[in-house]
């Protein structure tokens, strides 16, 4: 485990007690120990630091970085992941670094930042475990607990697997981070390794590889397994049942999923991946989704989206899929809709005229989204209700025929560091009910008001610049309440509040500019 060691002594021990618990819940998935090397407890005083460093990295299977502002600072850190770099390089690997983001680091966040730094590079462009709210929570909390179970099982899933021998010689324990392998004299199960490159299947419909459709390749293929898909249209929906890697080999473009009447993929496995596909849900009778994701982490890569029924993708009953770089558009419903209790992590994608909301989120749905340009809709950017939770942060949210936010019926997001610019609507609207944690956004040049709260509505709305909007800065009409203090209101053409009669106390005002 790779990590700024200030950051542990800070948050009073929480990164070794991260270490240890998440080595026995491998243990716990595994059966078999699995040691996960820390400085702080494995080097005594007085040894050579930079030669055990160097003997473990030689040889372990797999680097924990605990990325925080420090790890970019520190001299060390930088040297253990440079060194493990070139280690994935000689192996022909791109899969033995695991980012675990802690704090925030500028170095990550900010394009230019990250673009002069080949590390902050490298780390960025891998799928990375978010801590940056766990970390507040106690290891053994029900959520931290929870979240240590799905990192351990993506360990277990995506880098490990046991022999199937069941004896040998000696005894070796896993390793992770640094861990030297423990020998002891007695014959016990052998250790449990890297996985090499997993079985492989070619989906043609030339008939020039292992089978001509992906649900054959799929029904053959066993847990772990891997499936190329070559140009071509593929007229099926795909229900993915076992851990399985599905992608496209060859332009995105050209491999092309189509299905009518059924959800054109639908994910119903523990853990799996499907990138650089072309996905079509071509219509039908009843409400279809082009992914739909009913359970498990899907890492859904690189793809291009689009739903002839329902939304492009759906999320819901507790999955916690990872969505990345693919772009979602044009859907009858929502570009992607979270609800009963899913999560996910939605990244870095581009979310184009939905006919519903670009992100919709309700019924306990929690998901994170991040970096996204939504835009273009014909409803809001980002729509919370009806209990809907979620972090909402950096993304770029513009020219949506609705609010650029609307969050209501009890909805309650956090709202955070958004571009909100250019909405046919106005900024945010938060009312019937509603929460919301709403701070440091740009919230500029809307067709109507920067951010409008009614009917109950009750957000916190701070350091927030809001500005250059057709209407007011910020409206409370009746029924609206809320706490706002240290904004940027300049620039309104109406000015920086309207509040309608009677409803100027019920909002607690302090230190904006206005």
């Amino acid at each position: 485990m790779s990590y700024a060691r200030f950051n542990d002594r800070h948050d009073d021990g929480q990164l070794t007690a991260f270490r240890e618990r998440l080595a026995a819940e491998i243990q716990v998935q595994t059966g078999e120990e699995f040691l996960i090397f820390q400085d702080r407890a494995d080097i005594e005083w007085g040894q050579n630091w930079q030669h055990r460093i160097d003997q473990a990295l030689d040889t372990v299977t797999l680097l924990l970085a605990i990325i925080t502002p420090g790890f970019f600072r520190s001299e060390h850190c930088r040297a253990e992941l440079q060194q493990f770099l070139d280690r994935e390089r000689k192996l022909g690997r791109d899969d033995l670094i695991l980012p675990v983001y802690y704090v925030s680091s500028r170095e990550i966040d900010d394009p230019a930042r990250r673009a002069a730094d080949p590390l902050a590079a490298a780390l960025a462009a891998r799928q990375y475990a978010d801590w940056r709210e766990l970390r507040f929570e106690p290891v053994t909390s029900p959520v931290a607990r929870r979240a240590l179970a799905q990192l351990a099982t993506r360990m277990r899933n995506t880098f490990w697997h046991a022999p199937t021998e069941t004896t040998a010689p000696a005894r070796t324990h896993g390793s992770a981070a640094g861990s030297p392998a423990k020998e002891t004299a007695q014959a016990s199960p052998a250790r449990v390794t890297a996985k090499t490159e997993p079985p492989t299947h070619t989906v043609d419909p030339f008939h020039r590889g292992d089978f001509t459709t992906i649900g054959a390749a799929i029904k053959a293929a066993q847990p772990g397994d891997r499936i190329l898909i070559r140009p071509g249209l593929y007229l099926e929906g795909l229900i993915i049942d076992k851990p399985l890697e599905i992608l496209g080999d060859g332009p995105v473009a050209d491999i092309q999923i189509h299905a009518r009447d059924a959800h054109a993929v639908a994910f119903r496995a523990s853990i799996g991946r499907v990138a650089n596909l072309t996905i079509r849900q071509a219509g039908g009778q009843g409400v279809w989704f082009g992914v739909d994701i009913a359970q498990g982490r899907l890492e859904l890569e690189g793809c291009d989206i689009a739903s002839q029924n329902g939304s492009c993708i759906g999320i819901h009953d507790g999955a916690d899929p990872r969505l990345r770089r693919n772009t979602i558009h044009d859907s009858k419903g929502a570009g992607v809709y979270v609800y009963r209790q899913a999560l996910g992590m939605i990244e870095d994608n581009d979310i184009i005229a939905n006919t519903n909301a670009g992100v919709a989120i309700m019924a306990g749905g929690n998901p994170t989204v991040r970096r996204n340009t939504i835009h273009d809709g014909q409803s809001a950017g980002v729509y919370v209700y009806d209990q809907g939770l979620g972090m909402i942060e950096d993304n770029d949210i513009t020219a949506n025929a609705l609010s650029g936010v609307e969050i209501k019926t009890g909805g309650n997001p956090t709202v955070r560091r958004n571009t909100i610019h250019d909405g046919k609507g106005g900024g945010i609207m938060v009312y019937d009910q509603a929460l919301g944690m709403i701070e440091d956004n740009d919230i500029t040049a809307n067709a109507l008001t920067g951010v409008e709260i009614k009917t109950g509505g009750n957000p916190t709305v701070r350091r927030n610049r809001i500005n250059r909007n057709e209407y007011e800065g910020i409206r409370i009409n009746k029924g609206g309440k809320g706490i706002v203090q240290d904004n940027d209101l300049t620039g309104n053409k109406r000015g920086a509040w309207k509040f309608a009669s009677g409803s100027e106390g019920d909002v607690t005002r302090a230190r904006n500019l206005e």
